[in-house]
């Protein structure tokens, strides 16, 4: 039995890595879209550095996008471009790049850095630990937008993400790195508690949660007050000159990370294998356990007017259920073992269903669909896809604007094809 389990799960996994080696690589003309009764979706143009003689679209400093944060203001927009280690930062209304942030550290910056919280141990002791370049992931606004958060991916030295990784603390007013922290190693997520005092970092590399207080409007004042441990912490002894795929051996691959309306637990994807939502009460500062019940390879996780919103990455679904109705089952954990829970409503979509985003009155999710590279387009009165548009393979990243007109997708690329694009979309709502 167990070998036939194993068997399926190797062809499983088989099957989708070949899909999307075997996906073509697209690259869209302007203007294609869907129009229906009640909305229409319109690819309206790009960033890009896949076609040196497009001048008009060409930014070299793309390099693997990796997501993108569209600002409070409506002002700007900024794009973690994962291998060049950088944030670009681009004018909302122009398109323009009008800012480069480097994740780039010397002896000099020294004073950036916060004092190490002793969470997170190391495995050796780099004569310069905080000297290198990060690559950055993911990202969340704080205190209005006044700040952003850079999780990197890992540090430069760091070839198999083992050791504490870091995290960039960005001012927006003139968008330079004013803080540093440590993190767990392979940080991917990061979220902000609606009340604004604290940020979570869920890192994919060894199933741990950072929590950190930022009540404060004095940065000196931000500190850890907790690592929260998801059933069990990966010993992590890896070589140091030759790389190991980490993506496919971190545990659960902690991704989705979401506070409830409430600011009372923490919700956290489990993409890996073993799967389901592990649950951190925050108030009493607890790991509860896993709820199991939402389809394999849950990737990103939305909280909005009442509903738990989730991206189902390999198969393709976007799946949703009443929050109080899961939260009913989430708070019968008691610290161990695992809770089923599948009440859920599942609506297919393209293969490959990254970021999530919804419409601000939450009549529509979208979804960037890597192997299908493709905005999805689901209605959430029916739980039915009403449309796809093409984009740039392979879309990762997605962000909406605070008034739901318009969307901005990273197409990171896979295995040196396709990607390197900042795809920008209007929505009309009928």
């Amino acid at each position: 039995m167990m070998m036939r389990k194993l068997l399926s799960a190797l062809v499983l996994g088989t099957l989708w890595m070949g899909m999307a080696q075997a996906q073509s690589v697209v690259h869209p003309n302007v203007g294609a879209g869907f129009s229906t009764d009640s909305i229409e979706v319109r690819f309206i143009g790009r960033k890009q550095h896949f076609q040196s003689r497009d001048t008009r679209t060409l930014d070299r400093l793309i390099n693997s996008p990796k997501s993108v944060n569209i600002h409070p203001s409506g002002s700007k927009f900024y794009v973690n471009s994962l291998e060049g280690g950088t944030t670009l930062v681009y004018d909302y209304n122009t398109r323009e790049r009008i800012a480069v942030i480097n994740h780039s550290f010397e002896a000099k910056d020294s004073l950036l850095w916060a004092p190490e919280s002793g969470l997170f141990p190391w495995s050796w002791s780099p004569k310069e630990k905080n000297t290198f370049w990060g690559k950055p992931v993911e990202s969340t606004f704080s205190h209005g937008g006044r700040y952003l958060w850079v999780p990197y991916y890992r540090r430069s030295y760091d070839l198999n993400a083992q050791d504490p990784s870091a995290v960039a603390v960005i001012d927006t007013r003139a968008d330079t790195i004013v803080r540093m922290f440590e993190t767990g190693p392979l940080p991917k997520m990061v979220a902000t508690s609606p009340d604004g005092k604290l940020i979570a970092i869920s890192h994919w590399g060894e199933n741990t949660v950072g929590i950190l207080d930022i009540s404060s409007d004095n940065m000196e004042d931000w500190h850890y007050i907790a690592c929260h441990i998801v059933d069990y912490r990966l010993k992590l002894k890896f070589s140091r000159t030759t790389s190991v795929d980490r993506d496919a051996n971190s545990g659960y691959c902690l991704r989705g990370t979401v506070f409830t309306p409430d600011n009372h637990y923490l919700l956290v994807g489990c993409m890996g294998k073993g799967g389901g939502i592990a649950v951190i009460d925050l108030e009493n500062g607890k790991y509860l356990g896993r709820v199991q019940g939402p389809k394999p390879n849950l990737r990103h996780m939305v909280i909005q007017d009442g509903w738990l919103y989730l991206s189902i990455n390999a198969a393709g679904y976007i799946q949703r259920t009443r929050l109080d109705d899961f939260m009913a089952v989430a708070t019968t954990l008691t610290g161990e073992g695992t809770v089923k829970y599948e009440n859920w409503e599942n609506c297919k979509v393209p293969a490959g269903a990254r970021t999530l985003v919804l419409t601000p009155d939450g009549r529509y999710a979208f979804a960037a669909c890597n192997y299908g590279s493709c905005l999805s387009v689901v209605d959430t009165r029916t739980m039915k896809l009403v449309g796809t548009v093409p984009a740039d393979s392979y879309p990762v990243g997605l962000d909406i604007s605070a008034d739901g007109r318009f969307l901005i997708m990273t197409s990171q690329g896979r295995g040196g094809n396709g990607g390197n694009a900042v795809d920008m979309f209007e929505v009309t709502y009928k």
